[in-house]
């Protein structure tokens, strides 16, 4: 019973990641516009047009067009904290850690359209907005002919898409924020504050980081190797993939693990404890459940680690130099 039910939810996750992909394959998506923000140097553009002969993720669209964008701002730490905070929609996000007060941000941006007039309305409908506060930068793919569910089946007009490719170096202590919804996988290297990451069809990949906080996927595989140890609570979780956590030595801290279709393995001695049920309220009802969540301690304990897979492997591993 349990294994039909395990093939009964798989079925489930991959119908609906397939109805997504149709549905974000037919929706306007966002292109931008170069706008910049205080200081920022001008934009350096570079164009290239030719025609694509393939049946690809883009439909078979036959005009694709390049374009780059590359900018520097200056986010001077308030109160001992900096954040950046990037949401994509169609693309990958890549993330290095490095000195100084300086994010240099580079965009590789691609059009799909089906005709000429499809591409200059994506250039129209489409923009990448900055806004800088006081240690504080945000950058946000939007787009104003947004296609509301469940009409997009309904979609009028020329056809286009645009993935967006980020690539940023920012100072190492930057808290990050980082969103995006297809296409490719977000990868952080060598940053310390904390994170909060997402991700719907595509991995998450974390290298050498020292700080703590959230990485979720849909569909893809979470790898994360740390620096230093988390001092606070963090989660993880892949509906669709593994989830590979690479410590340092001398690990203290509690996990809770949860799982459907897959095991739990550890480089540490890990003391189980047995999982009580979990308390919930609604409104003014309170009410309690049991599921298959496990956990147990490493060391004398410490942060509390989360981490979910729905439909794959959990490892926590020791990372060797």
């Amino acid at each position: 019973m349990l294994k039909t039910a395990c093939h009964v939810l798989q079925g489930i996750t991959i119908m609906a990641l397939v109805c997504a992909a149709v549905i974000r394959a037919r929706t306007r998506m966002p292109a931008f516009t170069g706008s910049g923000v205080g200081s920022a140097a001008p934009a350096v553009l570079r164009s290239i047009d030719w025609i694509d002969g393939g049946w690809g993720w883009n439909g078979g669209m036959p005009i694709q067009k390049e374009e780059s964008l590359h900018q520097t701002f200056r986010l001077a730490a308030v109160a001992g904290s900096r954040a950046i905070q990037v949401h994509n929609i169609l693309g990958s996000i890549e993330v290095t850690g490095g000195d100084g007060d300086g994010v240099q941000m580079d965009v590789d941006e691609t059009f799909y359209a089906e005709s000429n007039e499809a591409l200059e309305r994506a250039r129209k409908d489409v923009t990448l907005d900055f806004d800088q506060d006081p240690g504080l930068l945000k950058m946000e793919v939007k787009y104003r002919s947004r296609c509301p569910l469940p009409d997009c089946r309904g979609f009028e007009g020329p056809r286009y898409a645009v993935e967006m490719n980020f690539r940023l170096r920012v100072p190492r202590d930057s808290d990050l924020t980082l969103r995006t919804v297809g296409g490719r996988g977000v990868h952080v290297r060598g940053v310390s504050g904390t994170f909060s990451i997402s991700n719907v069809n595509g991995g998450v990949t974390m290298e050498e980081i020292a700080g703590s906080g959230t990485a979720r996927t849909v569909n893809g595989p979470i790898k994360v190797t740390f620096h230093e140890n988390p001092r606070n609570d963090s989660e993880f979780a892949s509906l669709n993939g593994g989830v590979d956590l690479y410590f340092a030595k001398n690990l203290s801290a509690d996990f809770r693990f949860k799982t459907f279709s897959g095991s739990v393995d550890s480089d540490f001695p890990i003391l189980a404890r047995p999982m009580g049920p979990i308390e919930e309220r609604r409104g003014a009802a309170l009410y309690f459940r049991t599921n298959s969540v496990a956990g147990g301690q490493v060391g004398a304990g410490g942060p509390l680690i989360r981490v979910e897979s729905l439909n794959g492997d959990v490892r926590i591993l020791e990372k060797h130099e």
